[in-house]
């Protein structure tokens, strides 16, 4: 199942702007019910592990940890509601508190990454830039069962478009998995005949991250009808 586009990609771009297209699925009212659950989630989680520190070292140990659990689960709470991506350009944005830029064409390395969360199995693409530690991650589709969520036609083609360009990186692999996909999705395909989802499920279980070099994709896609 492919999701409608945002509220914000609706919106018409100004002309002095250049053209943005939000990769991030969630609407404004998602984020909120997330940032409700996941803070309650965090201050019962912390509840639990200072009540059984308490019962270890005393009171004060058993506040002292929930404070810290409390903390820690909250910050990533935030940093998870708060994180936005777009494509401008070519370039993928990624903002949380601040925004960082990667240049899909200068990207010296991609990767493939499928993430197995409580049966959920998330297919991103990982590019890491020339500037050390700098990356940026774009979340292409989330399978659960026979169905799931993906970005848009849009958003496939300008990724698609952007990674013909990568000469380093053999972006072009990578652009003809999405072009599959494309071609899947026009022929009216369903999600488990589709490649993103074949090759999500290709990843072994048991393994919270699977990582996907740019050789094994391109047999995965050499396969491809």
């Amino acid at each position: 199942m492919v999701t409608e586009p945002s509220n914000e990609s609706k919106k018409p771009a100004r002309k002095d702007q250049p053209d943005r297209l939000p990769l991030h699925q969630e609407d404004a009212a998602a984020r909120r019910r997330r940032l409700v659950s996941g803070l309650v989630t965090a201050v019962v989680i912390a509840a639990a592990f200072g009540f059984f520190a308490a019962l270890a070292g005393g009171e004060i140990v058993g506040l002292a940890v929930a404070l810290v659990v409390s903390l820690l689960l909250a910050y990533l709470v935030l940093f998870t509601v708060r994180r936005r991506v777009w494509l401008e350009d070519g370039v993928v944005l990624v903002r949380v508190w601040r925004t960082r830029r990667v240049d899909i064409a200068q990207a010296e390395r991609i990767d493939l990454l499928v993430t197995d969360v409580r049966g959920m199995r998330t297919i991103s693409l990982l590019f890491n830039a020339r500037r050390r530690g700098r990356s940026a991650k774009v979340d292409l589709a989330v399978y659960a069962g026979t169905g799931g969520r993906e970005l848009g036609v849009l958003a496939l083609r300008r990724l698609a478009n952007a990674l013909m360009n990568n000469i380093e990186a053999n972006g072009m692999i990578f652009s003809e998995l999405l072009v599959a996909q494309l071609r899947a999705e026009a022929k009216g395909e369903a999600a488990p005949d589709r490649p993103l989802y074949r090759l999500a499920s290709s990843a072994p279980q048991g393994k919270f991250t699977q990582r996907f070099t740019m050789d094994a994709v391109s047999r995965f896609v050499a396969r491809l009808d």
